[in-house]
């Protein structure tokens, strides 16, 4: 957190001073618990800003609805403490979550609102976040839905059209290509992949974020949603909110790129597939496994943006 704006004044009105659990709390560590005079502080001493974009969207009889909020959030806060101790101070706005859904749309829990109203209001944002000062923002997706992330490039095109700051969406080489983004597009941020990093590291399954073009591929098939990573960071990162004792007794899909392929175009063909919401091994996963792929997705994160800021 930032210092106080004005003499006596100080960040430490958190949500870990006050007892709050940022692990549900999505406004825990972010702007919203800070004043204005502490953002403005932190904007005018070049602060960057870290969003996320998830949805409300089912995850399976065993995840929460709110898993595509809670996972950006965490990983967040630990690219914040990453930049940090590399002398980069990052606050972090608190998630939206009114996205685009479209796989989960015939399932009970998974809102979504029209791509134009979602880029038009991410314009909006932005210019206030521009007028205050902040010249970077880094934006993330919870959420693998193609159109939604098709939408977050949109909006961040969109505001740096309006607004003339330096705003980014920080993608995976997997899901530049997986919507047919040029990856030397100024509007995004390309990270190394995290299934080249997850193999490096011995992970035997190497994808941690929902872009990824395919998902991890095991015993289970593919995993690419409420399956076995993806739980895996939610027994880390928020295990009071896993079902552990439904997730135990989940059978792993066991479906390949036919299967993937009929999912992805979503409503009712997608709950064809997947009538429990979960494709993929979510009785595989381990808060072991969640541990290294929530670090090693914060990590290159946190790389991608030191090497933006970077002068020259």
């Amino acid at each position: 957190m930032t210092g106080g704006g004005v003499e006596g004044t100080s960040g430490a009105g958190t949500a870990e001073a006050a007892g709050a659990d940022p692990a549900t709390d999505v406004f825990a560590a972010t702007i919203a618990e800070l004043t204005w005079y502490e953002v403005e502080r932190a904007a005018r001493g070049g602060a960057v800003l870290l969003w996320a974009f998830g949805v409300i969207e089912q995850h399976g009889p065993h995840l929460p609805a709110g898993t595509d909020v809670y996972l950006p959030g965490a990983r967040l806060r630990e690219v914040r403490r990453l930049l940090a101790a590399r002398g980069i101070e990052a606050l972090i706005v608190p998630p939206y979550y009114w996205g685009i859904n479209v796989v989960s749309g015939s399932f009970p829990a998974s809102y979504g609102i029209r791509p134009e109203l979602m880029e038009q209001v991410m314009a909006d944002l932005f210019a206030g976040m521009a007028g205050d000062g902040f010249r970077h923002v880094f934006c993330f997706s919870g959420h693998g839905d193609a159109l939604h992330n098709r939408t977050v490039h949109a909006g961040v095109r969109a505001g740096r059209k309006r607004t003339g700051a330096d705003i980014s969406f920080v993608v995976e080489p997997e899901l530049a290509q997986r919507l047919g983004l040029d990856p030397d597009d100024p509007a995004l941020t390309v990270h190394a992949s995290a299934a080249a990093a997850g193999e490096a590291r011995g992970g035997r399954v190497a994808v941690s974020s929902p872009g990824s073009a395919a998902g991890g591929a095991g015993p289970g098939g593919i995993d690419v949603h409420a399956g076995r990573w993806e739980t895996s960071v939610m027994l880390h990162t928020h295990p009071g909110l896993v079902r552990d004792e439904v997730r135990a007794t989940l059978p792993a899909t066991g479906h390949g790129l036919s299967e993937l392929a009929v999912w992805r175009r979503g409503y009712d063909d997608a709950r064809r597939v997947t009538p429990h919401g979960y494709f993929g091994d979510p009785a595989a996963a381990t808060a072991d496994e969640g541990r290294r792929l929530h670090a090693t997705a914060a990590e290159l994160a946190a790389d991608a943006i030191e090497e933006r800021l970077a002068p020259g």
